[in-house]
C-alpha cells in the first residue's frame, strides 16, 4: 500500500477513496455544520501571511515539505509565486478592491444617516473544478473562496501531484481556531468519476470551473438550478500596432517578450498581431522583421517538450498556412528547428494560435476593429496596444467595446497589478452575495449589527512587547510605498513621535472611528458640527475628525481651535452649530469666555471631546449652565495606533468599548509581562491587525486600565475597558505630557533635595491639580520647590499660566507615600482622576 491512497484532504485529515466517497454522500450536512460559525477574514489573512513567509524561507521545513510535491521538472519558483499571492499586502489590496474593505462580512451602515446595514456574505459552498495544467490555480482559487467566507470543495486532476492538498493542509494548520480546516475539502479524482462530480456539485451554491468549452459543458451538466456557474475558460489575447509602433524596434522587442514569456501558455499571451493597415505588403514585410526579432530571443528556460497532440496541431497549422502561400494569402517564416513561427495572413478574422512561439500577423484597420472582433467577444481577454497617446486612448475604447477585458502596453501583457479583475470580473464578488438588513430607529446608535451578537475574534497576539521607542525604530523599515501619510504626536516630552500610514489604513481607521461616533450618540442626519480640534504641524487631531465627519456625511464647520474665542463663538451662532468637537480645556475656555453670547444662543446640545477628560463638576456646569445634553469621549486612541476605543450611550468617565475590528487588547501587570487577574488594573497592550503599512503588535501604549466584565447595557458585545491614567514616568496632564523624572531632576539639581518624591493627580471643580509630595527636609521646603518646578519646567509653567492646572507642593511622612502592595516599591505617579 502506498501513501498516495490517502490523496484527499478533508477538513484537516488525509483520507482514502473509500472514506472520501462516504463523506461526499453527506456533504450537505457537513457544509451546514461548518457555516454555523462565521469565518473571520483576519483568520484567513493571518494564516496566509504565515504561510507566505514560510514559502519564501529556503530553510523553512514547510517549503521543503511542499517542494516534494512539485511536478517533475518544475522548480521552486512556483512556491515563490504562491507566496506573492498569499502575502498580506496582496490579499488586503484584493479585499479592498473587490469587496470594499478587510472586514467585508460585517453588517455596517453604508449610509450613516440611515439604519440600513449591508455586507458581503458568503454564497455558502463553492465547488472549484481546477485545470490540470496550472499548479497554482487550484489552491489559489480555494483561498479566494476562503476570503469570501465560504466552505470550499476543490477537485484536482487525477494526473496532478498532491501540491494543492498539502499546501492547503499547511494553511489550515496555521489557524489555531480550526475554522479554516472546517472550510477546506480537496479531492483528487478523474473527471470520468461522474458520480463524485455530481455529489460535489449537488449542494454547491457556486461552481467555479477552469478550462475550455468542453470542460465547462461537462461540469455544467451537474450544476443544480439556481447555483451560480463561474466560468474561468480559455481566452485569446492579441496585440495591436499603429504604423509608428510597428516601425519601432523597441515595440517589436517588447512584443517578442510577451510571446516568449511562459511560451504563450498564459491566456494573456498574444496569439495574433494586428496592424492598423489594409496593405497586405506591409503585413508581409512586418512579419519578416518580427521573425528576425523573435528568432533572436533566448530559448525557453524550462522543458517545453510538446506532446503528440500539440505537435500535430503545430504541424497542421503551419502546413495549411504554407499551402495557402500559393494563393498569396499567407507567408510563413519559421525556425529551422521548429522552435518558433510567424504566420502572416491577409484575412483579419481572429485565429487561435497553436502556441509555443507561434504568432499570426494580420491587417485590421481600426475602422473595422469592432466589427471584426466583436463576434469573438466571449473569448477575448488582453489587448496589447502600441501607438501614440491619442491612438491608445481611441483603440482602448474600441478593444473594450469589442469584448476585451484588459488593455496593456506591449511588454506587459502578462503582467498585472494587485487587485486586478480577472476576465472582466472580481472573483470575490462571484463567490459572495450582497445582503442587507433594514432596521428601525431603535438602531440609531448601532453602527455595526454584528456588534449586538458577537465581537470580532482575532488570533491571539504573539511576539515581543513594543514600547514607543521600538515603534519609532520600526519606521525606518517601513516600505516608503506604505508611508503615504505622516502624522506626529505633540512632542511635549521631547522629539515628536512620527507615525506612518497608508491611505487605505487611514481610511479603515477613520471609518472605524466614525462607527464609534454613531455609538456615542452622534447623529449625522441632524447634528451641525464645529470641528474645533487643533490643526497644523503634522498633528492629526483636526484632520482625522474632518475625515470622520466626511465619512459620516455629517454637516461640518471645519474651524479648528483658534485664539480669538469671540470670532469662533460668533461663527457658531451664525452657522447654527449645535455640536462641538474639541479638547476639553479649549472648549471650557471658549464657553466661559463667551458665556453670554453662547448662553443667549442656547443652541449647543452636544460635546464630543478627546485628548483629556471633563471632571464630574465640569460636566455638571456644562449641563446646568449651557444646557449641554450630551458630553462624551469622541474616541480613545493614539497617533500611532489610531482609534482604540469608543464610548456608547451607556458609557461614562473613562469607560470605552474596544475597536475590536481593528485591535486586540491585553492587560498586563505593571511589573511583569503576564496578564492581570480579571478586573484588575494593568498596562494596556494593543495589537493592530487591519493595517498594511506597519505591523504594530503588542504595543505597550503607556496607559493603565482594567477590563469590565459582563455585557454592556447598550447591547454591544465588543469588550469594554476603563482607562485609569498613564503608566510609568510620563503622565498626560492638562493637554501636556509631563515626566516624573523631570520633577526629580529639578528637585535634586536646583534645590539639593534627596528624599522620595511622589506625584498625585486629581481634578478639582474647575481644573486638574498636580500635587508633588516630598519628605520634610532641611534643604528645601514646598515654596522653594514650587518655584523651582515652575522655573525649570516650561510645559508645567505654561499649563499653570494658562489656568489649566493647579500646582501644589506638600510634605508628608515617608510612611504615608503610596506603595505597591506586593513589593513595597514607591508608586511614582498616583492618578486619582478616574471618572
Amino acid at each position: 500500500m502506498t501513501e498516495s491512497v490517502q490523496h484527499h484532504y478533508w477538513q484537516g485529515t488525509f483520507v482514502d477513496d473509500e472514506e472520501a466517497g462516504r463523506r461526499l454522500a453527506g456533504l450537505s450536512a457537513t457544509v451546514e455544520a461548518a457555516l454555523a460559525e462565521p469565518l473571520e477574514t483576519e483568520t484567513v489573512l493571518a494564516a496566509c501571511e504565515q504561510l507566505a513567509a514560510a514559502l519564501l524561507d529556503p530553510a523553512h521545513p514547510t517549503r521543503a515539505r511542499l517542494a516534494k510535491h512539485l511536478a517533475e521538472g518544475e522548480d521552486t519558483s512556483v512556491l515563490t509565486e504562491l507566496a506573492a499571492f498569499l502575502s498580506r499586502p496582496e490579499l488586503t489590496t484584493k479585499l479592498r478592491r473587490e469587496l470594499g474593505g478587510t472586514s467585508p462580512q460585517r453588517l455596517n451602515r453604508p449610509d450613516a444617516k440611515e439604519t440600513v446595514y449591508e455586507a458581503w456574505a458568503p454564497v455558502g459552498l463553492v465547488a472549484h473544478i481546477a485545470p490540470g495544467n496550472a499548479a497554482t490555480v487550484a489552491p489559489l482559487s480555494l483561498v479566494e473562496g476562503l476570503l469570501a467566507g465560504n466552505v470550499n470543495v476543490l477537485k484536482t486532476s487525477s494526473a496532478d501531484t498532491l501540491l494543492a492538498q498539502h499546501l492547503l493542509a499547511e494553511l489550515a494548520a496555521l489557524d489555531p481556531t480550526g475554522a479554516i480546516a472546517e472550510r477546506v475539502i480537496v479531492l483528487r479524482f478523474s473527471s470520468s468519476r461522474q458520480d463524485w462530480l455530481s455529489m460535489m456539485c449537488a449542494p454547491a451554491d457556486a461552481v467555479a470551473v477552469w478550462g475550455g468549452e468542453s470542460a465547462v459543458e461537462g461540469v455544467a451538466a451537474h450544476v443544480p438550478p439556481g447555483c451560480r456557474l463561474v466560468e474561468w475558460g480559455h481566452k485569446i489575447s492579441f496585440a495591436y500596432l499603429t504604423r509608428d509602433a510597428w516601425q519601432d524596434p523597441a515595440a517589436l522587442a517588447a512584443l517578442a517578450t510577451d510571446v516568449c514569456l511562459h511560451e504563450q501558455q498564459a491566456c494573456s499571451s498574444p496569439q495574433v498581431v494586428y496592424l492598423d493597415t489594409e496593405d497586405h505588403a506591409e503585413v508581409f514585410a512586418f512579419a519578416e522583421r518580427f521573425a528576425t526579432v523573435l528568432g533572436g530571443m533566448p530559448p525557453a528556460e524550462r522543458d517545453t517538450t510538446t506532446g503528440p497532440a500539440e505537435e500535430a496541431e503545430l504541424t497542421t497549422t503551419e502546413l495549411i498556412a504554407r499551402l495557402e502561400e500559393h494563393l498569396d494569402l499567407t507567408r510563413v517564416i519559421a525556425a529551422p528547428d521548429g522552435s518558433w513561427r510567424v504566420m502572416a495572413d491577409t484575412r483579419p478574422a481572429l485565429t487561435a494560435s497553436p502556441l509555443h512561439r507561434s504568432v499570426w500577423v494580420k491587417p485590421l484597420p481600426r475602422k473595422n476593429l469592432l466589427g471584426t472582433l466583436r463576434p469573438m467577444r466571449r473569448y477575448l481577454q488582453t489587448a496589447g496596444i502600441a501607438g501614440g497617446r491619442t491612438d491608445i486612448a481611441e483603440l482602448s475604447r474600441l478593444a473594450l467595446a469589442a469584448g476585451a477585458t484588459r488593455v496593456t502596453p506591449l511588454g506587459r501583457m502578462l503582467g498585472g497589478y494587485s487587485g486586478e479583475p480577472h476576465d472582466g470580473v472580481y472573483a470575490l464578488q462571484r463567490y459572495s452575495r450582497r445582503v442587507a438588513v433594514q432596521a428601525d430607529e431603535r438602531f440609531a446608535t448601532t453602527a455595526c449589527l454584528d456588534d449586538l451578537t458577537r465581537p470580532v475574534s482575532f488570533p491571539p497576539p504573539t511576539g515581543p512587547l513594543l514600547d514607543k521607542a521600538a515603534v519609532q525604530e520600526l519606521n525606518d523599515s517601513v516600505d516608503r510605498r506604505d508611508a503615504e501619510l505622516y502624522f506626529r504626536s505633540g512632542g511635549s516630552t521631547g522629539k515628536p513621535a512620527l507615525s506612518l500610514f497608508t491611505y487605505d489604513d487611514y481610511d479603515t481607521q477613520m471609518r472605524a472611528a466614525a462607527r464609534g461616533l454613531l455609538a456615542a450618540g452622534y447623529d449625522p442626519a441632524r447634528d451641525r458640527t464645529a470641528n474645533l480640534f487643533y490643526c497644523g504641524g503634522m498633528y492629526g487631531g483636526f484632520i482625522s475628525f474632518f475625515s470622520i465627519l466626511e465619512r459620516l456625511g455629517g454637516t461640518q464647520l471645519p474651524m479648528a481651535a483658534g485664539p480669538d474665542h469671540r470670532v469662533t463663538a460668533e461663527a457658531l451662532v451664525t452657522h447654527g452649530a449645535d455640536t462641538l468637537f474639541g479638547m476639553p480645556s479649549y472648549l471650557w475656555q471658549l464657553l466661559h469666555e463667551q458665556a453670554d453670547l453662547l448662553r443667549s444662543y442656547g443652541g449647543i446640545r452636544k460635546i464630543f471631546y478627546g485628548g483629556e477628560h471633563f471632571t464630574a463638576e465640569q460636566r455638571r456646569t456644562l449641563t446646568e449652565t449651557f444646557g449641554i445634553e450630551t458630553i462624551r469621549s469622541i474616541t480613545y486612541g493614539s497617533t500611532d495606533l489610531g482609534p482604540l476605543g469608543y464610548q456608547c450611550t451607556e458609557s461614562t468617565g473613562g469607560v470605552h468599548h474596544l475597536h475590536a475590528d481593528l485591535h486586540t487588547m491585553e492587560i498586563l501587570e505593571t511589573e511583569a509581562d503576564r496578564p492581570v487577574p480579571p478586573g484588575e488594573t494593568g498596562r494596556l497592550v494593543f495589537s493592530t491587525h487591519a493595517r498594511r503599512g506597519q505591523n504594530l503588535g503588542r504595543y505597550v501604549i503607556g496607559d493603565l486600565g482594567r477590563a469590565l466584565p459582563g455585557p454592556c447595557a447598550c447591547g454591544n458585545r465588543s469588550p469594554r475597558f476603563e482607562l485609569l491614567g498613564r503608566g510609568g514616568d510620563v503622565m498626560r496632564v492638562a493637554a501636556y505630557f509631563l515626566n516624573y523624572r523631570r520633577f526629580v531632576a529639578i528637585a535634586e539639581q536646583d534645590c539639593g533635595y534627596r528624599g522620595e518624591l511622589q506625584v498625585l493627580l486629581a481634578r478639582t471643580e474647575v481644573r486638574e491639580q498636580l500635587t508633588v509630595r516630598v519628605e520634610a527636609t532641611d534643604t528645601a521646603g514646598p515654596p522653594e520647590l514650587r518655584t523651582a518646578f515652575l522655573a525649570g519646567y516650561e510645559e508645567l509653567r505654561s499649563a499653570v499660566d494658562d489656568r489649566l492646572l493647579d500646582l501644589v507642593v506638600e510634605t508628608a511622612d515617608g510612611a504615608d507615600f503610596a506603595r505597591t502592595a506586593t513589593s513595597g516599591k514607591l508608586r511614582a505617579v498616583v492618578d486619582n482622576r478616574q471618572g
